[in-house]
C-alpha cells in the first residue's frame, strides 16, 4: 500500500503559558483510501476525544479532504440520515442536516450536505460512550453509570438497563460498560471491561475481564475478552473488536465462540461496516492510559492511530489513513452513506451566527 501526505492544517493546542498554539495535523492515506469512499458514495465522521475533534474525511479526486471542528471531549456518534447525534464531556449535541445551505458552504458547490448544531442536552459527566438511534429515541451508553440510557427533558438521564450484576445505580463505572449494537431498532449486546460491582472494579482484570452481553435477557454469552468495544451487527453476524489483543473478532451469539479475523496495527476501537468492509479506529497507548496491562502493550512502539479498512472476506487490512501528528487517540468512527462531501458547521468560526434554516412560508393570499 502506498501512501499519499495531506496538506498541514493548524490546530489549536495549550502551549507552555497555557495560550493555544499552532500544532500542524498531518496524516497520510493508502492510494485505495479515497477510492473506496468513492466506491462507497460515502464519507467518514472520526471522533478523537484526546484532540478535542470531529474530522470530517471526504474524498476529493485521488486525496482526501478533511475537516476539522473542535468540541469538547467527542465520542460516541450515532447517524442516521439528516441527523447526527454525538457525546461530548458532559453534553450530547444533535446537528441537523440544512441541504438547502450546502451548496452555498465555500467552497462554493461541492458539498452535498451541512449539518448545523441544533441542540445540546446536559447530562453532566456521565462518562458517554456509544449512542445509537432507535425511531425517534437516542439510546446512550453511561458508562460512569453502569447503565444504557435515554435522554428526558426534565432529567440528566433516564437509566433504562444495567447489567444484573451491577446492584445500584451509582456514578461508580463498576464495570466500564462501552459498547453498544443495535438489531431490528432494538438495543441488543453490550461490551463492558469487567462483571465487577465495584467502583472502578474492572481495572484488577483488564487483560482479560472483559464480556459481551445480550440486553433483553441479560445474559453474559462471551467471557474472558480482553478489552472489548464497538459490538454491531451486520451482513447477520455479530461482531466487535477486542482492543487488547487488537483484533477483529466474529462471535457467535448462540454459543459465544469467537473467531478472529483481523488483526490491526494499533489499540482497536470505533467500528462501522459497509458491505464487505470494517473501517476501524486505530489508538496508540499512551504511557499512563488504563491501557497498560494488556497483551497490545508489548507492542507499543509499532501502533498506529488513525483508521484502517479491513476486507472481510479475507481478513487483510487493504487500507490506512493514519495521522502523523496531533492525533493518538480515536474513540468512534461512523460512514455517512450517500453523502461524499458533507460540511458540519461548528463554533470556532463566526458562521454558525450568520446561518439560519427557517421553515418555507407560504406567500401571503
Amino acid at each position: 500500500m502506498s501512501a499519499l501526505t495531506a496538506p498541514p492544517q493548524p490546530q489549536p493546542q495549550p502551549s507552555a503559558n497555557g495560550a493555544p498554539a499552532a500544532v500542524a495535523f498531518h496524516y497520510t492515506q493508502t492510494e485505495n483510501f479515497p477510492t473506496l469512499l468513492h466506491q462507497l458514495r460515502a464519507s467518514l465522521l472520526v471522533t478523537t476525544y484526546q484532540a478535542n475533534k470531529l474530522l470530517v474525511v471526504r474524498a476529493a479526486g485521488a486525496g482526501l479532504s478533511t475537516l476539522v471542528r473542535t468540541f469538547e471531549r467527542p465520542m460516541g456518534l450515532a447517524a442516521d440520515g439528516g441527523r447526527l447525534a454525538m457525546g461530548t464531556q458532559d453534553q450530547v449535541w444533535f446537528l441537523r442536516n440544512a441541504p438547502d445551505i450546502a451548496p452555498r458552504v465555500e467552497p462554493v458547490g461541492q458539498h452535498d450536505a451541512c449539518f448545523l448544531p441544533r441542540s445540546c442536552h446536559v447530562t453532566g459527566d456521565i462518562g458517554v460512550h456509544e449512542l445509537a438511534w432507535a425511531a425517534e429515541e437516542l439510546w446512550v451508553v453511561n458508562t460512569r453509570f453502569s447503565c444504557l440510557c435515554t435522554l428526558h427533558p426534565d432529567y440528566s438521564f433516564v437509566p433504562r438497563w444495567r447489567p444484573p450484576f451491577i446492584t445500584a445505580l451509582a456514578a461508580e463505572d463498576r464495570c466500564h460498560l462501552n459498547g453498544l449494537a443495535m438489531v431490528d431498532g432494538q438495543a441488543k449486546y453490550v461490551t463492558a471491561l469487567g462483571e465487577t460491582d465495584t467502583a472502578n472494579g474492572w481495572r484488577a482484570d483488564k487483560p482479560r475481564g472483559g464480556c459481551l452481553m445480550e440486553v433483553s435477557r441479560g445474559e453474559v454469552i462471551s467471557r474472558g475478552l480482553s478489552m472489548p468495544h464497538s459490538p454491531r451487527w451486520h451482513d447477520g453476524r455479530l461482531w466487535l473488536l477486542e482492543s487488547g489483543t487488537s483484533q477483529l473478532v466474529l462471535v457467535d451469539p448462540a454459543t459465544g465462540r469467537r473467531q478472529p479475523v483481523a488483526e490491526l496495527p494499533g489499540f482497536a476501537r470505533g467500528l462501522t461496516l459497509a458491505g464487505p468492509y470494517a473501517f476501524v479506529g486505530l489508538s496508540k497507548i499512551r504511557p499512563t492510559s488504563a491501557m497498560d496491562g494488556v497483551p497490545l502493550a508489548n507492542r507499543r512502539e509499532q501502533l498506529k492511530c488513525g483508521v484502517a479498512v479491513v476486507d472481510l472476506r479475507s481478513g487483510r487490512v487493504i487500507a490506512l489513513l493514519e495521522f502523523q501528528t496531533a492525533v493518538e487517540e480515536i474513540f468512534d468512527v461512523q460512514l455517512l452513506p450517500g453523502l461524499r462531501f458533507p460540511a458540519v458547521i461548528g463554533f470556532q468560526q463566526e458562521t454558525i451566527q450568520h446561518t439560519f434554516v427557517v421553515p418555507r412560508v407560504p406567500p401571503a393570499p
